[in-house]
């Protein structure tokens, strides 16, 4: 069984403090084996990270929309900011990565997805956040779990780490050979 994260933020990322070596050091005293970089519109922190892990990093973004935040998984390339939800996700697909939706139902984040966009970027995505340990309430993830469940998506348990205090705090167990989309 791997312990995975799939939203980790660096100092790539305007909002965390966080080095990509203590992210590393942190991900391995606290049991994780892969994990996804998804620094603010950059991939430069993931794949620094992957240069220079000794377990699987995937490269991600999050990326701010013209409707709200969607995280791109499995990136070769930035994606830019400012286009629509749907835009997004489509140029995610483009490189063969997976579509995420962070934090769909969090209150208190000013970049959260619209409901509108919402209804239209579920048709494109992979995988919903389900449990976001940053969410102030229950709610929040309950909400998440239930679109997932309504429209057949699996779920993810994330830390959306800002600092290496939250590396670990959550994460989602795996069982899988490779670390590919598909075998996500």
């Amino acid at each position: 069984m791997t312990r995975a994260d799939f939203h980790i933020h660096t100092e790539y990322s305007p909002d965390s403090v966080m080095p990509v070596r203590s992210l590393l050091r942190r991900c391995q005293s606290q049991g994780l084996g892969l994990i996804a970089v998804t620094d603010h519109n950059t991939i430069d922190g993931a794949l620094e990270a992957k240069s220079l892990a000794d377990f699987p990093v995937i490269v991600g973004e999050e990326v701010t929309t013209a409707d709200g935040e969607l995280t791109g998984l499995f990136l070769t390339e930035p994606i830019p900011r400012g286009l629509s939800a749907v835009e997004t996700a489509k140029r995610i697909k483009d490189q063969g990565g997976l579509v995420s939706i962070p934090h769909p139902y969090d209150v208190f984040r000013r970049n959260v997805i619209t409901p509108e966009a919402l209804a239209e970027v579920v048709k494109l995505a992979d995988i919903i956040e389900g449990f976001n340990a940053r969410n102030t309430f229950k709610s929040a993830n309950a909400n998440a779990k239930e679109l997932a469940a309504s429209v057949g998506l699996p779920i993810t348990a994330v830390s959306d780490s800002h600092t290496a205090m939250e590396v670990g705090r959550t994460y989602t167990e795996l069982t899988i050979d490779e670390v590919t989309p598909q075998a996500l």
